[in-house]
C-alpha cells in the first residue's frame, strides 16, 4: 500500500525539519566534500534527445558517469564528457557508482522513468527526471513518497515551469485579475495515432532492445508503421505512440501545458474525469480527445472544470473574440481560463487579458512569485542549500497523476471517479487494473 502524503504534510515535514536542523542545510551525500558551493556528481541516464538538454542543463556540475542502450548515442555522448564513466544498464551504473555520486538524470522513455528514479531514491540520490514523471499512476505517487521519506531534492523537466510567462499569468489569476475561475481549456495541435508495430527487421548492433525494454513484457524488436506504410524505428522516439511505452499526446504535452493551470489555480487532485475520442486501440494511441477533469473547492477557491483537447480540437469559446491589433484569435495550442470577470488566454511565451478592450489601461499586480534561475539551476542550488524545487515529486507527481487519468479513463471508455487518498477508482475494476502494470522480471519499483 503506497502511503498517503498531501502536499501540506510534506511541506510541514521540510519546514519541521529545517528548524530542527538549521535552515538552509545542503542535501549532500558522502560524494562531495568541502563547501556547499562545490560541484556535484552526477549521473545521467539516457544521453540523447531531451537527455542531451538536460546533461547540457547541468554542465555547470561534474558529470562522473553515462549511460545509454544506444552504443551510438553514448560514445556521442563521450565525446562531450570524456571524463564521464560510461555505461549500458542503468542498474550497474548506480550500483557501481552508489559512493562517487550525489544526484541522477532520468531522460528515458517513460516505461523507465519509474525504475530508474525508484532506485536512486532509494539509493538517497537526489533526481531530475523528465515529464510526465512516471507511466502509471501508482509509480508518480511512489516516487513522491519515496522522495518526501528520504529528504530529497527533485524535479520534473517541464522546463517551462520557470519561464516568466508562466509566473506572470499565475500572478494574475492569484491576484483576482479575472475574478472567480470555475473552467479552464487546454489543447494542443498533436497527432499521436496511426501506428502499429511490426516484428522482423534485424536489430540495429548499437541497440540493447532487451534493456530498451526494461520493465516491458519481451518482444522481439519492433518498428513503427504509419497508415501510409511508411516505417519509422521505435526507438529513439516513436515509441510515444504505443501504450507499452508511452501515453501518446497527453503523456509528452499535458504536463506542460496543464501544468499552468494546477499552478495557477491550486489544482491537484481531479476526483472524476472523462473522456471522448475515436475508439480506443489496444496497442497504440489515437488523436482527437476530450478529456474532462473535474476538480473539488479548495478552501475558498470554487470547483474546477478543465477540458484536455488533441489532434487539433480546441473550445469553441474564442469565436468572436479579437487581439489588440483587430485579428481573429485562432491558437493552435493555448491555455484558456475562463473567470467571471474576464478570460486570460495563454501559451508558453505570451499572453493576453480577455475582452481586449475591457482590459485597456489595465495595471498588472506587482510581481511576488519568485523568479527561477532555470530550471536545471533551480534544483542544483536546491541539493546544495537544502532548498526545495518548484517541481519537486509531490507537486509533479500530483499532476503527473491527473495527466494519467485521464489516459485510463480514455482507455477504459469509463467515466472514472477517482479518491487519490486510496489510489482507487471506486466505480470501475476494469479502470482500476490500468494504475498500474506488472513489471518484467527483474525490474522492480
Amino acid at each position: 500500500m503506497v502511503r498517503k502524503l498531501d502536499r501540506r504534510q510534506f511541506l510541514g515535514r521540510s519546514a519541521a525539519a529545517a528548524v530542527a536542523l538549521g535552515s538552509p542545510r545542503p542535501l549532500v551525500s558522502a560524494a562531495r566534500t568541502g563547501s556547499a558551493s562545490d560541484r556535484l556528481n552526477i549521473a545521467s541516464i539516457g544521453v540523447h534527445n531531451r537527455a542531451a538538454g538536460n546533461l547540457k542543463g547541468v554542465a555547470s556540475q561534474n558529470i562522473v558517469a553515462i549511460c545509454d542502450i544506444d552504443q551510438e548515442f553514448l560514445d556521442a555522448a563521450g565525446e562531450i564528457y570524456p571524463s564521464a564513466r560510461r555505461y549500458r544498464d542503468f542498474r550497474v551504473m548506480l550500483e557501481k557508482e552508489a559512493e562517487k555520486i550525489d544526484a541522477v538524470l532520468v531522460s528515458t522513455p517513460d516505461h523507465t522513468h519509474a525504475p530508474a528514479a525508484s532506485m536512486a531514491l532509494q539509493m538517497k540520490k537526489h533526481v531530475y527526471c523528465e515529464k510526465p514523471l512516471t507511466h502509471t499512476i501508482y509509480e508518480a505517487r511512489r516516487l513522491a513518497d519515496l522522495a518526501a521519506e528520504n529528504n530529497l531534492v527533485t524535479q520534473m523537466g517541464t522546463q517551462i515551469h520557470a519561464e516568466e510567462n508562466y509566473r506572470l499569468v499565475v500572478e494574475l489569476v492569484q491576484s483576482g485579475a479575472i475574478g472567480k475561475i470555475r473552467e479552464v481549456h487546454v489543447w494542443v495541435n498533436v497527432d499521436y495515432s496511426g501506428r502499429r508495430m511490426i516484428t522482423g527487421t534485424p536489430r540495429p548492433g548499437h541497440v540493447d532492445w532487451d534493456l530498451w525494454l526494461g520493465p516491458a513484457a519481451a518482444r522481439p524488436y519492433c518498428e513503427s508503421v504509419a497508415e501510409d506504410g511508411s516505417v519509422m524505428v521505435v526507438h529513439p522516439f516513436n515509441w510515444r505512440w504505443f501504450w507499452d511505452y508511452g501515453t501518446g499526446a497527453l503523456g509528452d504535452f499535458a504536463c506542460h501545458w496543464m501544468d499552468l493551470p494546477h499552478w495557477a489555480l491550486d489544482l491537484k487532485h481531479p476526483t472524476r474525469v472523462s473522456a471522448s475520442g475515436p475508439p480506443p486501440l489496444l496497442e497504440s494511441a489515437t488523436s482527437g480527445l476530450v478529456v474532462t477533469y473535474e476538480y473539488p473547492a479548495r478552501g475558498e477557491l470554487p470547483p474546477v472544470t478543465l477540458k484536455w483537447y488533441d489532434g487539433g480540437k480546441r473550445p469553441d469559446l474564442l469565436a468572436g473574440y479579437k487581439d489588440a491589433e483587430g485579428q481573429p484569435l485562432d491558437p493552435k495550442r493555448g491555455q484558456l481560463f475562463v473567470g467571471s470577470e474576464g478570460m486570460i488566454l495563454s501559451s508558453y511565451s505570451e499572453h493576453m487579458l480577455l475582452p481586449v478592450e475591457k482590459f485597456a489601461g489595465f495595471k498588472r499586480p506587482d510581481p511576488f512569485i519568485p523568479r527561477s534561475p532555470g530550471h536545471h539551476e533551480e534544483w542544483i542550488q536546491a541539493i546544495k542549500t537544502g532548498g526545495t524545487a518548484n517541481c519537486n515529486f509531490d507537486y509533479s507527481g500530483a499532476l503527473t497523476e491527473a495527466v494519467l487519468l485521464g489516459v485510463v479513463a480514455y482507455r477504459s471508455g469509463e467515466a472514472i471517479e477517482w479518491d487519490a487518498s486510496s489510489l482507487s477508482i471506486t466505480n470501475s475494476a476494469a479502470a482500476q487494473q490500468l494504475v498500474h502494470k506488472e513489471y518484467r522480471k527483474g525490474w522492480t519499483l
